[in-house]
């Protein structure tokens, strides 16, 4: 992915973006993006676009394992997040979903991953410090809690599942208020004229519906252009 590409990400939308699939893909079908309502905590921020850095944590119930096997792998978390390919997104399974409780997302740790140099996080888990979290590091959330309960992290880099979307480490996330989607890796260097394309496709539609004394007559002869432009 290079800059121009990251820019353009950055200035549309997730819903933008699975379209733009389709159009790569010449087909509808795709499906590799979460299904239900997510929250999130800047929904006027731009979309966090990354490659995925994935963790699975608990909270519902203390760890077993001995403080320092916590503590270590609590750290091993913290130096993968410092240390993956930029620009990058924690995606986070909470794997006490759907009932879980703890806020592992406020404004402590939007602060170290911003720091770290992270574009934001997607997680099924709970967020809370609405307000205080860091500027400029959305989190789109599973739900809103005020406690972060037990939690600990469970593992670092394995495969995890935020409603209903599979994500691997490195794998390509746009991800904003809608929800999130992974980007296949075959279809990144047709993006930018998936996007383009589309974009003026739905002008031919848009434009006339916009326009004043636009009636059924006006819309049979946008639609005609509409369907024969995607084509």
């Amino acid at each position: 992915m290079n800059d121009a590409l990251l820019k353009l990400l950055r200035s549309v939308d997730t819903p933008t973006v699975c379209n733009a699939i389709e159009v790569a893909q010449g087909k509808r079908g795709f499906n590799a993006f979460t299904r239900g309502t997510m929250l999130c905590s800047a929904p006027q921020d731009p979309p966090v676009v990354g490659y995925a850095i994935t963790a699975r944590i608990q909270a519902v119930r203390p760890s077993t394992e001995a403080p320092d096997v916590i503590r270590a792998r609590r750290m091993a978390y913290y130096k993968t997040m410092a240390e993956a390919p930029k620009p990058g997104v924690a995606v986070i399974e909470d794997i006490d979903y759907p009932h879980a409780i703890g806020a592992f997302w406020g404004e402590v740790n939007t602060t170290i991953h911003k720091g770290f140099g992270l574009s934001g996080t997607l997680t099924n888990g709970v967020m809370r410090d609405l307000g205080d979290m860091a500027e400029g590091y959305p989190v789109i959330a599973g739900s809103i809690g005020p406690s972060h309960g037990f939690v600990h992290v469970k593992d670092v880099g394995s495969p995890v599942t935020i409603f209903g979307m599979t994500v691997k480490q490195g794998d390509l996330i746009h991800a904003d208020r809608h929800g999130a989607v992974v980007v296949p890796l075959e279809v990144v260097n047709q993006l930018t004229h998936a996007i383009r394309k589309m974009q003026d496709t739905e002008q031919l539609i848009l434009g006339p519906a916009r326009e004043t004394g636009f009636d059924f007559a006006a819309f049979e002869v946008a639609w005609e252009a509409f369907e024969k432009a995607r084509t």
